[in-house]
């Protein structure tokens, strides 16, 4: 998946049971489900359990609930509050919304996330330039050098 749809996920997008991830409004704007790998698993509950702390610090703060997309917010308005919608990978700073001026709590900053793959590619000691889009693109070809039916990795119409 793109840098930016993983950080946009939120914990409804996550289906431990089938192993999957719904990534929503992707490249252009469609959804599709990719593999939740199990090698992954225990690191997701791990996230999963520092943003609920999160989420439930925010709940007592009485902190509006995270941004939610198109028009969801008028339609459900206490959808934001609730641990489904909560993001994956929220930051651990609240922020103002520069178009609604809302202090809330946002995900991860892009910017970090190719910062700290950068740095860890030279604690490593690694000197071929990568980024986290370089692991998209070797993601499918991994997939298939194992064996893997990549079909599941499909759009949902």
């Amino acid at each position: 998946m793109r840098l930016m749809e993983c950080i946009r996920l939120r914990v409804k997008d996550l289906d431990f049971g089938r192993s999957e991830i719904t990534i929503r409004e992707g490249k252009g704007r469609k959804d599709r489900v990719t593999v939740l790998p199990a090698a992954v698993l225990d690191d997701m509950k791990k996230q999963l359990a520092l943003a609920r702390r999160w989420f439930d610090q925010d709940r007592l703060n009485h902190v509006p609930g995270v941004f939610m997309p198109d028009a969801l917010e008028r339609k459900y308005p206490n959808a934001g509050k609730e641990w489904a919608w909560h993001w994956v990978f929220p930051s651990s700073k609240l922020s103002t919304c520069p178009r609604t001026k809302v202090i809330r709590r946002h995900h991860m900053d892009e910017k970090a996330i190719q910062r700290s793959m950068k740095q860890a590619l030279h604690r490593v000691g690694i000197a071929k330039p990568a980024s986290p889009h370089t692991l998209r693109h070797s993601f499918a070809t991994h997939m298939l050098e194992d064996g893997y039916d990549t079909r599941p990795v499909r759009t949902i119409q």
